[in-house]
């Protein structure tokens, strides 16, 4: 149960932010596609099931939220600490007749890029305001986890440490590699982590992982083939944390050792950097020179900000300009890719920033798991 004072903070950050842009209203966008569901919950408690919802949040007054009506039974509507809803044919017609009735002139949106759903977009573009977007705004306003937050952060991560080791004490060639997933997303789903999940991996035969990434299926595994899976789930308090640690029982490639010698020293050069202050592109560069002294390069960025939503701003790439402060939480992931691009090593945690240097969240040894290993 999130507390009023939490609550209380949520909004306060939230109308510091739009007073900052001379914003009237705010419209804040969640659906049900994995990652971008955690805006509507963040905002309103409202957990989304299916379909999508938005809540719209004038500058002052009460907030609403607004679900397409054939979301009416989808979803337990008690839950929301947001009291008025709205079923409509299209939502975002409705939402451009309520602002006009308002004479509200600026209009935010968070999710404009990629959550709000087309036709409702179509309405709000016929309006008479001006369309604004939030999404860094919303996103850097809820950066700072609170005391409350952070303990919520902390059971997610509790749950997927528990599916890691269940997935490891099973872990056998022979297997799928969904199969190997299995007792994994079993911990998961016992915990709470619900519809919240997404659970894929790099894999690879004779000691490598091939740079992409695929759902597991049906594909059987060898002893020298390399599996690197994404683990990524929010808790029951809807906080989203992501873990990986490779799985090989043989022998590793001679480029994956290359990637693997250097690959420690890089995650921790990055996780001193992550502190109050820290310019966010200087825990890039960290890592990114280590790597391409050996020849590689970083396959995409190599974190962001995460929360309620899997993947939030900041993201952690050689040109952010954010300065860093305590109690952000980010997703670090290096994914370290060959000169040819087809051969990967790749790590994700989960990292508080701290006043000094960086927490790590997670409490497992980074090196190559073969499954004899114990918890503990």
């Amino acid at each position: 149960m999130v507390t009023k004072s939490e609550i209380d903070r949520r909004y306060k950050n939230t109308r510091e932010a739009m007073a900052k842009e001379n914003l009237d209203a705010l419209v804040v966008c969640g659906n049900e596609y994995t990652g971008f569901e955690g805006a509507i919950r963040y905002v309103s408690g409202f957990e989304i099931v299916h379909r999508y919802v938005y809540a719209v949040i004038p500058l002052a007054g009460d907030a609403t939220l607004v679900f397409p009506a054939e979301a009416r039974w989808i979803g337990d509507k008690s839950t929301p600490w947001i009291r008025e809803h709205i079923w409509a044919d299209i939502p975002g017609k409705w939402i451009t007749e309520h602002a006009t009735k308002k004479n509200w002139r600026r209009i935010g949106v968070y999710g404009l890029d990629a959550v709000m759903a087309v036709r409702d977009y179509r309405e709000l573009a016929k309006g008479a305001f001006e369309i604004i977007n939030f999404d860094r705004a919303f996103d850097m306003a809820r950066a700072i986890k609170s005391e409350e937050e952070l303990a919520g952060i902390r059971h997610s991560m509790k749950i997927i440490e528990d599916g890691f080791w269940a997935m490891l004490a099973k872990y056998q060639p022979g297997k799928t590699e969904a199969e190997v997933m299995a007792p994994a997303v079993d911990k998961f789903f016992a915990g709470g982590a619900g519809l919240q999940m997404m659970n894929i991996v790099l894999s690879g035969t004779n000691g490598s992982a091939e740079a992409m990434f695929k759902v597991p299926r049906d594909r059987k595994v060898n002893a020298d083939d390399l599996l690197l899976y994404s683990l990524e789930i929010a808790g029951p308090e809807g906080y989203w944390v992501e873990f990986s640690r490779p799985l090989i029982q043989g022998k590793i490639s001679a480029t994956t050792k290359k990637m693997a010698d250097v690959y420690p020293e890089a995650l921790e050069a990055s996780r001193f950097l992550m502190r109050e202050g820290e310019p966010i592109k200087n825990v890039h560069k960290a890592s990114a020179d280590i790597f391409a002294k050996q020849g590689f390069a970083l396959g995409h960025l190599s974190g962001h900000s995460i929360g309620m939503t899997m993947i939030e701003h900041p993201a952690i790439g050689a040109n952010s300009e954010t300065l860093l402060r305590e109690n952000m939480i980010f997703s670090f992931h290096p994914q370290v890719v060959d000169q040819d691009g087809k051969v990967c090593l790749y790590t994700q945690d989960t990292y508080r920033v701290g006043k000094k240097e960086g927490e790590n969240l997670a409490n497992v040894d980074w090196k190559f798991y073969s499954g004899a290993e114990k918890r503990g």
